[in-house]
């Protein structure tokens, strides 16, 4: 048994993920839902440990061993291509493949609000796409790079952990760079990136206070930055941000956010009525005066009521992205109400 041959049945059957976990059949996640692949059999340990070694090179060899776990990516020339993250479980050597399309799509066919294109049009600013892991964040993020790269001359610096979508030069340069590939970490990346003649700078994830800060710095001398974090609404993403400081440095870091926050998109995917897909769903805030206010003088809690008012901005409440699938029929009732925020305003936007 080869690992490729699992991963190639994988894409066969349109998966987003492939999971390889001891003791149970490969499982593949397909709209949302985990299916197992019987016709492979059981995965013991010694099999694990088998297929799954077979991609690593000695240097990732050394890394798992010393970290027990390792994030790299894989491609199956001219069949596909997978974010991949190995893990132990119960002493067992465990791994999930995510496959990432050939092709980086257009906002347009990831179903998100047009909206989102002005994030290609900003000079400078920070720029942030959040949600819960498999969300689509990276995805998102990479039709946003692409089409500044369709559209205009620009030096677009990324740093990944793994490199995910592949891009090709437009009328921007591209310059993808790994964390332990070609760079020890976000933060070592980033505090180069600034001498390195950067327009527009892609931070994968924002994952510590020093990655943070970096980006924040970036953002604030004329750059056009891009990140990603795990939180659910656009208010908490603010918060997340300056909680991450400590409380003498916070006044400061509200002042900075104020000042450099374009946007956050927020975004969850969600199982269609009929099971034969997914639906995104998304909360969208844009920075204006009176949000900037409130982001500096410490009343986040605020954002909210700021957002429902921007309508006509194209801001956008979770809630009432919900309430827009659920009313066009493309989630169901329950599942509107579960992933809602607030269900009492749910209900009443969908009576």
């Amino acid at each position: 048994m080869k690992i490729d041959d699992i991963l190639r049945e994988g894409i066969k059957r349109e998966a987003s993920d492939v999971h390889i976990v001891c003791i149970l059949p490969p499982i593949i996640r397909v709209n949302g839902k985990l299916e197992k692949l019987e016709e492979f059999g059981d995965i013991t340990s010694e099999i694990s440990e088998n297929i799954l070694m077979e991609l690593l090179t000695d240097d990732q060899k050394a890394r798992l061993s010393d970290d027990l776990a390792l994030d790299f990516s894989h491609t199956i020339p001219n069949e596909g291509r997978f974010r991949c993250n190995y893990f132990y479980q119960r002493g067992t050597l465990a791994g999930v493949f995510r496959l990432i399309s050939k092709k980086i799509p257009t906002v347009e066919e990831l179903g998100l609000p047009v909206q989102i294109k002005e994030f290609a049009t900003y000079p400078r600013g920070l720029v942030l796409v959040t949600g819960p892991t498999g969300s689509g964040k990276s995805t998102t993020l990479a039709a946003v790079i692409n089409l500044i790269n369709r559209n205009r001359g620009e030096n677009i610096i990324t740093i990944e952990d793994p490199i995910e979508y592949l891009f090709m030069h437009g009328k921007s340069i591209i310059s993808q760079r790994e964390v332990l590939a070609d760079a020890r970490s976000f933060n070592s990346a980033l505090r180069s990136v600034l001498r390195e003649d950067p327009d527009v700078i892609m931070v994968g994830e924002m994952r510590d206070l020093e990655t943070v800060s970096s980006a924040l710095t970036a953002a604030e001398t004329g750059h056009l930055v891009f990140s990603t974090l795990h939180t659910q609404d656009a208010p908490q993403t603010i918060d997340r941000i300056i909680d991450i400081f400590p409380v003498h440095q916070q006044k400061q870091i509200r002042t900075q956010l104020a000042a450099t926050l374009k946007a956050v998109l927020v975004q969850q995917l969600l199982p269609n009525r009929d099971g034969s897909g997914r639906e995104v769903a998304t909360e969208l805030m844009f920075i204006n005066n009176a949000i900037a206010n409130m982001i500096r003088e410490a009343k986040v809690h605020q954002i909210y009521t700021a957002i429902q008012a921007g309508g006509k901005r194209g801001m956008m409440t979770m809630d009432r992205s919900l309430a827009d699938l659920y009313k066009q029929g493309k989630i169901s009732r329950d599942l509107c109400i579960e992933k809602s925020h607030s269900r009492e305003e749910l209900e009443r936007m969908i009576g």
